[in-house]
């Protein structure tokens, strides 16, 4: 695992956020909408649950009285045609980190597969249940999308509960997840960096260890070998709002 891992650079990102994106109406799944300011949340934390139920639902009234005439057509189309996207985005299911968001996809152009952590587990085709690796496969094999991003963030639970231990509650399923990421944890010890850059190192780690394992995957390093595919990495500051890819020199650069 040597070559796998190489020292992250950059000042961790932890400090708060500061604020939400602009309102605006852009080209991607924004269009005709506005985002909702922190203001928005503040209120929408303080209701019940029935009234925070009712509150998306007035989200999705907007979304039928503003932006569905707007994207009536392309729908209708999607409908008919089917989906066919060309890129599989591997995220993390952390609230903060959306990817439609980030790229301003709009529908039909992304497939995204969500988990803790953004990890993409070893090739095992066995009878256990396989979720992620189910939604590679269809991304794959059968809608033959042309790139993998498999994107982490700062600031991920996930990676905190595999340096620190999972927090309370999270032992039945989350503990034994992080067990994936194992050796970005190895790695993220052997690079003595100070505690605060510990985890931005660890993430970053388990975006290129999902990378390896998706290579692991026959049918994608087929589809690699053949030219039809490309596995890239990305690093999304949650507080900076900043994208980072992985280059070629195994470290995270700024777009």
């Amino acid at each position: 695992m040597e070559a796998f891992i190489n020292p992250g650079t950059g000042r961790p990102d932890t400090g708060p956020v500061t604020g939400l994106p602009q309102r605006r109406t852009g080209r991607g799944n924004l269009a005709g909408l506005t985002r909702p300011s922190r203001s928005d949340f503040r209120a929408l934390s303080r209701l019940d649950g029935r009234a925070r139920v009712d509150d998306l639902i007035s989200g999705y009234r907007r979304f039928r009285e503003v932006a569905w005439p707007e994207r009536k057509q392309l729908f209708e189309r999607l409908a008919a045609r089917g989906q066919k996207p060309e890129t599989l985005v591997i995220a993390c299911s952390d609230s903060r980190v959306d990817p439609q968001m980030i790229f301003d996809a709009g529908p039909g152009q992304m497939f995204v597969v969500r988990n803790v952590a953004n990890l993409v587990p070893p090739f095992l085709p066995d009878t256990n249940y396989h979720g992620t690796s189910a939604a590679i496969e269809f991304a794959v094999r059968v809608l033959k999308v042309r790139d993998v991003i498999v994107m982490g963030h700062a600031q991920c639970g996930g990676v905190h509960a595999l340096l620190e231990g999972a927090p309370p509650g999270a032992e039945d399923f989350v503990a034994g997840w992080m067990k994936i990421a194992e050796p970005a944890r190895l790695m993220a010890e052997d690079a003595s960096l100070p505690i605060d850059q510990r985890q931005r190192f660890c993430e970053q780690c388990c975006v290129k260890l999902s990378l390896a394992n998706l290579a692991g995957f026959p049918w994608v390093a087929e589809r690699i070998s053949a030219g039809e595919l490309q596995l890239h990495g990305a690093y999304f500051g949650v507080a900076t709002g900043q994208l980072e890819l992985l280059d070629d020199d195994g470290t995270f650069k700024a777009v």
